[in-house]
């Protein structure tokens, strides 16, 4: 018996998204972390993303990107059509990002994979704090379906097996970048000792000894500290950029008032 179309079983969506370099990363995580936390200055400008990449918290590792690379890369993640450019806003060109579409995900899954994007791989306990600032996630085992959800897809990878600290990150590194990932968390999961983290561009790496057994755990805290406050910093941040821009909308409208004769 011949079976119409809607009788067959719907074809999996064709995967649109690729591997990307570590500042394409940046730049495309930029754009989807403000478009969820500071919706109303996005799309975003050339030298606001600019301005994204480098800030100093909720980054790692830290960047200092000139304007040229971060246009390249607006350019390249164009090309793959990861990022669009948008009509409309005069002489100053704006960019937003695709990702729902390129990565098929929806908004929670899109705030894990923003955090890392934005911050590399992680803890799960780390990334559910992080994501949640951007979208409601209560606990880890809320976190868990989610995660499942985008290892399904390819889009996240388990570096260390499940358990206390267990750590994972996005797939969307070059084959180059994937292959130093693995080797660096390859024997973390006996010790229970984080991988070391890879520099920061502007800071060359220097050789540090191995911290003992008994110091990981208050380096962990202290780490975590750190991240609260830079979580903290990088809030107040955004409050202020809100307020101002709540002026600038009050003024406009009150010149608006003043011209129409009210």
């Amino acid at each position: 018996m011949d079976h119409s179309p809607a009788d067959s079983p719907p074809s999996p969506p064709q995967r649109r998204w690729q591997p990307l370099e570590g500042i394409d990363c940046r730049v495309v995580g930029v754009l989807a972390e403000k478009a969820k936390t500071t919706p109303d200055g996005y799309p975003m400008s050339l030298n606001a993303i600019r301005t994204g990449c480098n800030q100093k918290s909720n980054r790692r590792p830290l960047m200092e990107l000139e304007s040229d690379e971060v246009e390249e890369s607006l350019d390249r993640l164009r090309s793959v059509g990861a990022v669009g450019l948008v009509e409309g806003y005069g002489r100053v060109q704006k960019y937003r990002h695709y990702l729902y579409e390129w990565l098929s995900v929806d908004k929670v899954e899109l705030a894990v994979m923003t955090e890392l994007l934005l911050r590399g791989e992680q803890t799960v306990g780390e990334l559910r704090a992080r994501a949640a600032r951007m979208e409601p996630i209560a606990d880890q085992a809320a976190l868990r379906p989610v995660l499942d959800s985008l290892k399904s897809k390819g889009l996240v990878i388990d570096l260390t097996p499940e358990g206390r600290g267990q750590v994972v990150g996005h797939a969307l590194y070059t084959p180059r970048e994937m292959k130093s990932l693995r080797s660096r968390h390859r024997g973390c999961a006996a010790t229970g000792t984080p991988a070391e983290q890879p520099p920061s561009r502007t800071v060359p790496a220097a050789a540090s000894p191995e911290p003992p057994a008994d110091s990981v755990g208050i380096d962990r805290f202290i780490q975590e500290l750190s991240d609260i406050r830079e979580q903290m910093a990088q809030t107040r941040r955004e409050l202020d950029e809100l307020r101002a821009c709540q002026s600038r909308t009050s003024d406009e409208l009150l010149a608006l008032k003043k011209s129409l004769g009210e």
